[in-house]
């Protein structure tokens, strides 16, 4: 049988929920999370009474949307490798892209960077896909990983690092710097040289509107 369509509470119940979520990432882009609750539920135009309808506490809010953030860039990931079948190929692709939306969209990477080395043990996002494209790597014989943990942990700090130079020196070429990276990362990881070159200089699709935004 069909699901029912959302009843009018149930779609205005949801938009409220995602009005506190976007006012979140935006305090924790622009790094404020010491703020009042009060402060929240007006940026996000809503009553004190809705909030508690449904967060408990102001760190719940948070947590739920750094989750969001990472769920919604993991999410444009898995559709934007759907089809790959190569192990390396997916996480170079993901890397690359990751790299990319420092740039094109800014306030999501705040919101990632300003988590900071929490997203290497996530439960959300980036960490559980890169873990398992290493493993389905060393699995199928790509990547010669000792410690698929220590293999991810390099990963993260390689994205957090990458993230953090971009936003400081922006005249920096930002696809440049994130190929070479993930270049490198492959190199590590047990990929010939000149596999990783080519595999890092293959075009990636249009960035715009692929790569949704932290308050989207």
């Amino acid at each position: 049988m069909a699901e029912a369509a959302p009843s009018r509470l149930e779609r205005r119940k949801a938009r409220t929920r995602a009005a506190l979520i976007h006012a979140a990432h935006t305090f924790i882009a622009d790094g404020k999370t010491n703020v009042a609750i009060l402060e929240l539920t007006q940026a996000a135009d809503v009553g004190m009474g809705s909030f508690y309808n449904h967060f408990s506490s102001k760190d719940e809010l948070f947590q739920a949307a750094v989750e969001d953030a990472l769920d919604r860039h993991g999410a444009a990931l898995d559709e934007l490798t759907r089809g790959m079948d190569d192990p390396a190929e997916i996480f170079a692709y993901s890397f690359r892209l990751t790299g990319r939306l420092h740039r094109r969209h800014p306030q999501l990477s705040k919101v990632l960077l300003n988590t900071g080395l929490a997203i290497a043990t996530s439960e959300h996002g980036l960490a559980p896909r890169t873990r398992r494209d290493l493993q389905a790597g060393i699995q199928a014989g790509r990547f010669t990983i000792g410690d698929p943990e220590l293999a991810l942990v390099m990963a993260a700090g390689a994205t957090l690092c990458l993230g953090q130079l971009l936003h400081t020196q922006p005249d920096r070429d930002d696809a440049q710097a994130t190929d070479q990276i993930a270049e490198d990362l492959l190199r590590t990881f047990g990929i010939p040289a000149d596999e990783a070159h080519q595999i890092c200089q293959r075009p990636l699709p249009e960035l715009e509107g692929l790569l949704p935004d932290a308050t989207a």
